[in-house]
């Protein structure tokens, strides 16, 4: 039984080390773990909140979608979300 589990520690550590070097000069690579959490990004965040999400004022918040119509938002019975996985590369792209 002590080699199972020596082999299983060796596989998992080749496996580590072979992704690492698989993406070693590929800095925008995403690690292992990053790639398995891809559900958070198409959660949606309701108008109301998204001034927690963005980190400015409540007031800055409701006027985002008249000042910026260009923000990726999607309008369901009357109500703005915003999907976080656009949100976040929109606002990666507006501070380029």
């Amino acid at each position: 039984m002590e080699f199972f589990w020596l082999a299983l520690g060796i596989a998992i550590a080749g496996y580590c080390i072979g992704d690492g070097l698989k993406n070693f000069k590929n800095a925008d690579a995403k690690p292992l773990l990053d790639s398995l959490d891809n559900e958070e990004d198409h959660e949606l965040i309701q108008e109301k909140d998204i001034h927690y999400f963005i980190g400015i004022a409540k007031e800055d918040a409701t006027s985002l979608v008249k000042d910026h119509p260009d923000v990726p938002h999607i309008v369901i019975n009357k109500k703005v979300y915003f999907q976080k996985g656009k949100l976040k590369e929109w606002l990666t792209k507006l501070g380029e």
